[in-house]
């Protein structure tokens, strides 16, 4: 059910409290408080996060240096959204190559509301244009996967056992070659019960960036739960690892043959690219509000 759903279960039954046979038959009664702690505790869960801040990975996938540039992009864009929502963006690691584009890349975006403005951002991205990097100026298609998780306290309720952990320390890169000298400051952590990964580098000491890998962690796994609920109560449930493949896009931005900017969920769309590249995104998040 969505949060409006649920909301509109509790009113059905907090009215049908206050009625005067609602004692009559004591079990159903009983069964019927039951259901509404239920279903006030899956309201506190469903939108949980969403007042706080998102933390947001780019990879990049088919199409080369295109793909990267395109995650380059992505990046800038939700750079500027940051700007205009006044949220403030912090880089957590980048792996960078030669031409200015993105392998891979991780940033948080710090601000009120962050997470549940932009979780719906999560899928595949699609980019249709002439390529910079072909000298034939052949019309490319390239795709960056987005991935969006909530930016988790260190909390009890999601604590990982330290023995479903791999932990790898490495020296901390940087432009210029500054990784000269330093310690190992840099941190991977695998979960080994799903493979996820994470790298962090951004942090001075071998222990800050230990911290911010394992939140980072916390709500991918958290991400990752809240995925397969929802996709179980729709009855479409799929494994992790089909769930997203590259071509799957839930946006396409085609800069030719003609411009147009596209969310294949929502049907959403706009001519103006330029507006969207530069942070303009209302149009799509409004919409998207109304996505499970």
């Amino acid at each position: 059910m969505t949060k409006d759903e649920i909301q509109q279960q509790i009113d059905i039954l907090e009215i049908e409290m206050t009625q005067p046979d609602f004692w009559q038959d004591k079990d159903l009664a009983q069964q019927k408080i039951k259901d509404l702690h239920q279903l006030k505790a899956d309201l506190e869960g469903v939108g949980k996060y969403d007042k706080g801040s998102a933390i947001i990975t780019i990879f990049s996938g088919a199409g080369g240096d295109d793909a990267e540039d395109f995650s380059a992009i992505l990046y800038e864009m939700y750079r500027k959204l940051a700007v205009k929502k006044k949220f403030e963006l912090i880089l957590i690691h980048a792996n960078q190559n030669d031409h200015g584009g993105y392998r891979n890349l991780t940033f948080e975006l710090a601000g009120k509301g962050a997470y549940g403005l932009l979780k719906n951002e999560s899928g595949v991205h699609r980019l249709v244009r002439i390529s910079p990097f072909n000298a034939k100026k052949l019309r490319h298609t390239s795709f960056s996967l987005v991935e969006v998780i909530p930016k988790l306290a260190k909390t009890e309720e999601f604590e990982i056992p330290p023995e479903d952990l791999k932990i790898d320390f490495a020296r901390s890169s940087g432009p210029g070659g500054q990784n000269v000298n330093k310690r190992e400051t840099a941190v991977r952590i695998t979960h080994l019960p799903t493979n996820l990964t994470v790298h962090c580098d951004s942090e001075r000491s071998q222990q800050q960036n230990r911290e911010q890998a394992l939140a980072i962690l916390r709500g991918k796994l958290y991400r990752r739960l809240e995925d397969e609920r929802l996709k179980r109560e729709q009855g479409m449930y799929v494994s992790k690892t089909t769930d997203i493949e590259w071509g799957s896009q839930i946006r396409s931005y085609v800069l030719h043959p003609y411009k147009m900017v596209k969310d294949h969920r929502t049907e959403v769309e706009t001519s103006d690219v330029e507006a969207v590249l530069d942070g303009e995104l209302d149009l799509f998040l409004e919409a998207e509000k109304d996505l499970a």
